[in-house]
């Protein structure tokens, strides 16, 4: 069944979006190889193309990005946000990042996510912590969930000497989108059954995440030639690269089928408020839709907010009004989880 003819018509993108989307689309799928490997030297078209930024210790537009490692070794490190339009005396949320890219492809300095991070930081009045996590095929599953889990236990212990005074680490929010969104989730879970010193998650904020499973969706049948970045061809190949080979596993794995047969019981975790963003041209909705319905079986928190004409990733492209609005509902939602403590 294909999506109405009067639906597609809402699908009103600007022209300088889906140049952007093209060439992002163009150098990303040139790179995959038939082998499942990515020839990353491809990407670096990106770079001529000026879609990476180098950090800025001056303040730009209120705010001011370092670049801290957590370890060499793996290339493990992070793009540091820091508003300077805030008072020194005022306590400041922290924001642990996590951009998408299907685990394959992006990072933090990639210009759309520092553009971002730079936005969650000045109008959410926050810290912003952008991870660059290890990417598939090279590294494969749980690295990117061990890289994240490993930024949220070096905040804790190295809070003094990296965090500005007024980051309050007992006011983490992990927050992503797409495959980031799916990464906030799984570390979530895991640094609710960890101990934090300073740390404590009270929200997460998934963008459009980047779930699936063995069936195919209703959205992703009906959208497959409407969605402008995302389908079911990329999707497989993503998931394909993302699984340890040999493994066994598929995408039913509860890692991808967050709500599915295999899904973790988290009933009886202390599982932050969630907010979770869907696309209406989105492929993946069904599957964002799920997730919100099994937090809420769950008896978790959770928010639903729709954008029924936008598509995958749309909040990173500034001429789009709907990103703007994105930015001020998560910082509403920041805003009330940290209330609660205050009230406490």
């Amino acid at each position: 069944m294909a999506i109405p003819e009067e639906a597609v018509a809402k699908l009103s993108i600007p022209i300088k979006t889906r140049i952007a989307l093209f060439i992002l689309n163009s150098i990303t799928d040139f790179s995959c190889r038939p082998d499942g490997t990515v020839d990353r030297r491809v990407l670096h078209l990106l770079d001529y193309c000026g879609m990476r930024v180098p950090p800025n210790p001056n303040p730009r537009n209120g705010v001011k990005t370092s670049d801290v490692t957590v370890d060499s070794s793996r290339g493990l490190w992070f793009r540091l946000f820091v508003p300077t339009t805030t008072q020194h005396s005022q306590n400041l949320p922290v924001i642990v990042f996590f951009h998408g890219g299907g685990f394959v492809y992006l990072a933090p300095d990639f210009h759309g996510y520092d553009a971002v991070c730079r936005r969650f930081a000045r109008e959410v009045s926050a810290v912003v912590v952008s991870v660059n996590y290890r990417l598939a095929p090279e590294h494969r599953y749980p690295a990117q969930y061990d890289d994240g889990f490993d930024v949220l236990e070096f905040l804790d212990k190295e809070k003094d000497r990296i965090l500005p005074p007024n980051a309050d680490l007992s006011r983490c929010f992990l927050a992503g989108d797409s495959a980031g969104g799916n990464l906030a989730h799984h570390v979530a879970v895991r640094a609710c059954r960890s101990e934090f010193t300073h740390l404590k998650v009270i929200g997460v904020v998934a963008i459009q995440p980047f779930f699936g499973g063995e069936e195919r969706t209703k959205a992703e049948t009906e959208l497959a030639e409407v969605d402008l970045l995302v389908s079911v061809k990329r999707t497989d190949w993503m998931w394909k690269a993302f699984l340890p080979e040999g493994g066994g596993m598929d995408r039913d794995h509860q890692v991808i089928n967050v709500s599915g047969p295999n899904a973790a019981d988290i009933s009886k975790l202390d599982f932050p408020a969630t907010m979770v963003v869907v696309a209406g041209f989105d492929s993946l909705k069904d599957w964002q839709k799920k997730y919100y319905e099994w937090l809420k079986r769950s008896g978790k928190e959770a928010y639903l907010l729709e954008y029924p004409t936008m598509i995958h990733a749309f909040y990173i492209f500034p001429e789009l009004p709907e990103s703007k609005q994105l930015v001020s509902q998560a910082r509403q939602f920041i805003l009330r989880q940290c209330s609660k403590l205050n009230v406490e």
